[in-house]
Parts: structure tokens; sequence; C-alpha cells
């Protein structure tokens, strides 16, 4: 028997399926055309997505031989926050999907701003007003195009996260397609109430977001229906979580004070609070870290970093430095350091723990001296530094100073970067024996559902420790170079006019 799992990623898409031990046994993968029409924007198809989707579950059934009777559940992960409108009648989408790097609503978040402050809705959602969050790209649609809020109004329009747009689709689409989300996905629309675990009146008001273009809101872990389509028919969708948070629970960090960091597009730290909600000092994020079925909902404190693993594809698509993200560290290897440069890569403005909608991207300290091994250099230690921002909040808002960081995502293969990320934190760094923990967390959630595991507890035993590494930089070294840091930071505000 097998576990499978849906992985809908900022730039791909992957089908994994996994033994009952958490190992994988064949896993395929497609990338989807990243869209930029102007500064700011970003944007995906939501129909590439889904046929991308179909095509690597076809493709990895037929490449392992193992039949859909033999997989007991699927779960689905998804990148959050990105938005997507459609048309219940037909599934086409009204508008592309508005990905959460994506900062057209900037204008619109100040202006909620203006009364109340960037922290209006904080105490309800955990958030801050951000362009990051998706019920701001819902509004914006609606704003613009008069036609769909209208048509949203009357019920002909239906909006959902990336999870919602798939479940839909997997589920019979126009005919009866399930209209669901979970509550980690929602808990990131910046429009559910954290308390409640449901959409909140007030904050749709004051966005005029129809409540009957939402989805409902249900668990993480539980049979929500069955695929009515293709090879998986018959198999049960029984677990969602938003990517994050299943690399959180991939990475069995079921107790209080655990924490992981995922290394992909962005770079997201999260932090087990259990059942209590903390609302955080110092920049983070509150969100709902899982729910199993009926239990009550578990909760964590999160730094969200935009741009680390983007920041190497920027190299290879932007600059053609490199060929391949593969070859960025043996080039970061040419050099010692970064030869006293720094690269903030706030592309999309600067989240955790700044949330500056007017920041951009600055190299600086630039000399001669440069060449292209210390710009590489400079690409893979920002992704450190972030880190390290988001940890020195972690510490602050919990009170307690975490011992080591539990790492997956792609990056995590890169040894000069790990290396270099446990020196600036100052705590050992540990890769385990499946990095792909995103979809194995969603994967863990449907078989909970189906009985595959009794309980979670079960599931610590799969997991192993695959490397580690330990400080060996001086603190003296560690605290000059972050202070450097801090400071080419602060070159990035202001470049972005308000309005």
């Amino acid at each position: 028997m097998y576990i499978a799992a849906i992985d809908q990623g900022t730039t791909s898409t992957r089908f994994i399926i996994f033994d009952l031990t958490g190992k994988i046994i064949a896993s395929e993968q497609k990338e989807h055309q990243q869209i930029y029409p102007q500064p700011g924007w970003v944007e995906h198809n939501p129909l590439e997505i889904w046929q991308n989707t179909q095509e690597v579950i076809s493709s990895t059934l037929q490449k392992s031989g193992i039949r859909p009777n033999e997989i007991a559940a699927v779960g689905i992960t998804n990148q959050r926050e990105t938005a997507i409108l459609w048309e219940k009648a037909t599934g086409k989408p009204v508008h592309p999907a508005i990905v959460w790097q994506d900062t057209r609503t900037d204008k619109i978040c100040s202006q909620l701003a203006l009364n109340g402050g960037q922290d209006r809705f904080r105490s309800k959602t955990g958030l801050p007003l951000a362009t990051y969050f998706s019920g701001p790209k819902v509004k914006w649609v609606l704003d613009n195009f008069p036609e769909i809020q209208e048509r949203a109004e009357q019920g002909e329009i239906l909006f959902g996260n990336v999870d919602t747009w798939l479940i839909w689709n997997l589920t019979g689409g126009p005919d009866h397609g399930l209209h669901i989300t979970d509550v980690t996905n929602a808990s990131r629309t910046l429009c559910m109430n954290l308390e409640t675990l449901d959409w909140d009146p007030e904050i749709l008001q004051m966005m005029g977001i129809p409540r009957v273009m939402l989805p409902q809101i249900r668990s993480s872990s539980e049979v929500y229906g069955r695929i009515n389509l293709g090879q998986l028919s018959g198999v049960p969708i029984a677990g969602i979580l938003g990517d994050q948070q299943a690399a959180l629970f991939g990475q069995t960090c079921f107790d209080v004070g655990e924490a992981k960091n995922t290394y992909g597009t962005g770079c997201f730290m999260l932090l087990n609070t259990g059942t209590k909600i903390v609302q955080s000092d110092n920049g983070l994020l509150t969100t709902v870290g899982y729910k199993i079925g009926d239990a009550p909902a578990i909760y964590s404190l999160e730094g969200s970093i935009a741009i680390t693993g983007a920041l190497v594809q920027w190299l290879r698509d932007n600059l053609n430095i490199i060929q391949n993200s593969n070859e960025v560290e043996p080039l970061a290897k040419t050099v010692d350091d970064s030869g006293g440069i720094y690269f903030v890569p706030a592309f999309s403005g600067l989240y955790a723990p700044y949330w500056r909608s007017d920041a951009r991207g600055v190299i600086v300290g630039l000399t001669r001296y440069i060449n292209k091994g210390h710009l590489a250099r400079a690409v893979l230690e920002a992704t450190a530094y972030q880190t390290r921002e988001v940890l020195d909040a972690m510490n602050k808002d919990s009170g307690v100073d975490l011992k080591a960081l539990k790492v997956d995502g792609g990056m995590v293969f890169n040894n000069t970067l790990m290396q270099f990320q446990a020196d600036i934190l100052g705590v050992p760094v540990i890769r385990p024996t499946v990095a792909e923990t995103t979809a194995l967390g969603a994967a863990y959630a449907a078989g909970l559902a189906v009985g595959v595991w009794s309980q979670i507890d079960d599931l610590r035993a799969n997991w192993g420790m695959d490397a580690i590494w330990r400080p060996q930089m001086n603190v003296d070294r560690r605290e000059k170079i972050y202070a450097g840091w801090k400071k080419a930071v602060t070159r990035t505000f202001d470049w972005v006019e308000k309005f």
C-alpha cells in the first residue's frame, strides 16, 4: 500500500508516491511558465497548472507500475496565497492566477491601512496588511473588472488558492466538483478568523469579497471526497496543507517549540506554538500549522522570506551567469568569501521581519575586485542572512532560543550554503533523510485520515537525520558580517514612492 501527494509549487508541479516508511517510490515533475506582465506583477496560467498536474500523475503511475488501487489516499500541498478566480459553470479562469510574489495590490493594502494601520486585521488573522496574501488579490480583480464582481455576487465565480482549484477539478469540476480548502490555506487569505477558523464577515465586507465565492474551510486531514477523473478515479483525497505547513508536518515538528526552515523559491521558517495563538511583536506571521480531523487546531509563528531560490534562478535566467541552478555552488566556491558585497533581493519588497513593500533589491559594496564568483557567493549568503533575521525574531517572540534548525527543500543540498547557514546562525543545521518534506507532510495528513497511520506519533519513526552542519565561524566574525547585512538592508527602503 502507498500514499501519494500532489505538490503544486511556485515553479513546478510534482506527483510523488511514498511507501509507508516515508520513502519516495516514484515521482515526476514539470515546470510551468512564470509570467511577468509588468514590473512587480507575477502571474501563472491556471489551466497550465491543471494540465501539468494531470500529466505528472499519469507519468508517475506509468513509470512506477503502481496501480491506482494500491494508493490508499492522495494529499495535496500547494503554493499558498496565489489567487485563482474561475467560472463555476465551465471551469474557465476569468483572470490569470495572481502569484503570492505579486505586488500590484500595494495601493489596496495602503488604503485599507489608512484606518487602523498595517496591523488593522492582525488580531483576527495573525497577518499584516501586505501584498503577499490572497484576499487583496481577489479585491483587485473585483475592483478592476466590475462584470466579474457582479457575477461573483451571483455565485457564478469561484475563488480559491491553488489547493482549491486542483481539488475542484479533480473531483468533477463543473460536474459537482468540491469547492473546499483547509484551515492552513484559508489562514493565508487575510480573510479567515484564527479563533473561529471561518471567514470573517467584517473583513469580507471591508474588502468587498462576496462570501458565496469562497470555498468551505475544512480540517487538514479528513476524507473530503474521491477523485473523479483519469487514472486515479475513486482514490480518496484526504489531506490538504499549504506547502510550508506541510513541511512542518513532514518534519514531524509536532511539539511546541519545534521549528523547520524550507528553502525553495522563498524561505519559510515555522515554529510550532501548539493550541496557543501567539501574536508576533517582531514582524512574524501567526498562522494555522495544521488541524487533524476534529482535534484542535495547532498554530505556528512563521517567518516568510520572498526571494531565496528565486535569486539563483534570476542569476540563471536574467543574467545568464550560470546555465543550470546546480552551477551556483561551484561558482561560489571559486572565491573564499563575498568580497565585501551584499545582495539584498527585495524584488517583491521585504517580507519578514520588515514588511516593507516600498523596498527593492540592491547590491552594495561593489569594487573593481568583484567578479561573478563573489556575486554567486553573495546570492547564497543572502538566503542565510535573511534566515538569521527571521530566527532572531522567532527567538524574541517565543522567548526560547532555538537549539537546532531542521531544514528541507531544494537548496539544502547546497553544502556551501548549509555550512554558511550554520555559521551565521550559530546553531547546528540538520537535513533529514527525506528532504521532500512538503509532499511527505501532505501524504502523512492523507494517510492519517484513512487509517494508514493511527496517530501522529507513528510518523516520528520515519524521520531520520541525513546530514548535520555545525557552526565553524567565530562569534566576532559572525556578528561583524551580519552587521554589514543589516546595514545593506536599510539601503533597500523607500525606493518605491507611495501613492
